[in-house]
């Protein structure tokens, strides 16, 4: 995913735009390749049948139902209209790399990803210590961003929610709690099963995203 630039935020340069849309055009043609049953019973979605070869794939992301068009592969949010190409573009790599395997119920860090630990000092850099710069010493402000964004929470550490952007994909986000002589931290973590949904990079996107979603509240 070369097409993502630094912090796994779309590059908006025309020629990396045209790489981008390129991209696209190659995800929506491997999926065609695959039966759409078989794609959502892989990656925890709903195929709609629509008439002979056309259909819906509908995919929760983020609290919201995606509806992809089949075989166009086009799509829109139920409440924020047409998908980006960023966000269509995350979800066709979801649809593309599931494989159907179960939750792991183990939660890892982004350097205990395959491929993930040459990242990890920059994926914290722009997650969990992007949080604590927002909410430092203020644990109760953090608990109302990750309630009004979604999260459910779990007893560990002196804050930690878990959060499902994709139905098949789990974020736990955990916080301690400092004082005044030692900082506050944040990580993120996924399930060991990411791996079987997810490349790398959009592993990262989605924390990224997280954090938005809280900073943002």
């Amino acid at each position: 995913m070369q097409e993502f630039g630094k912090g796994w935020r779309p590059v908006r340069s025309p020629e990396a735009s045209l790489r981008f849309t390129e991209r696209l055009d190659e995800l929506r043609s491997s999926l065609r390749l695959l039966d759409p049953a078989i794609i959502a019973l892989r990656s925890g979605t709903t195929y709609l049948t629509l008439g002979p070869g056309r259909g819906e794939l509908h995919v929760p992301f983020w609290g919201n139902v995606c509806m992809l068009a089949w075989p166009e592969l086009t799509g829109f949010d139920r409440l924020a209209g047409p998908l980006t190409n960023f966000h269509l573009a995350l979800i066709l790599y979801y649809l593309i790399t599931a494989d159907g395997m179960p939750s792991a119920g183990e939660w890892v860090s982004f350097a205990d990803l395959p491929d993930g630990r040459i990242y990890s000092a920059a994926f914290q850099g722009y997650s969990g210590d992007e949080v604590v710069k927002v909410f430092g010493l203020n644990v109760d402000a953090f608990h109302n961003a990750c309630r009004s964004a979604g999260g459910k929470p779990v007893d560990l550490a002196s804050a930690s929610y878990i959060f499902q952007p994709l139905p098949e994909v789990s974020l736990l986000i955990t916080y301690w709690l400092g004082d005044e002589g030692f900082a506050s931290s944040c990580k993120i973590l996924f399930d060991k099963s990411v791996c079987h949904y997810l490349p790398i990079e959009a592993s990262a996107i989605l924390g990224s995203m997280l954090v938005r979603r809280l900073v943002h509240s």
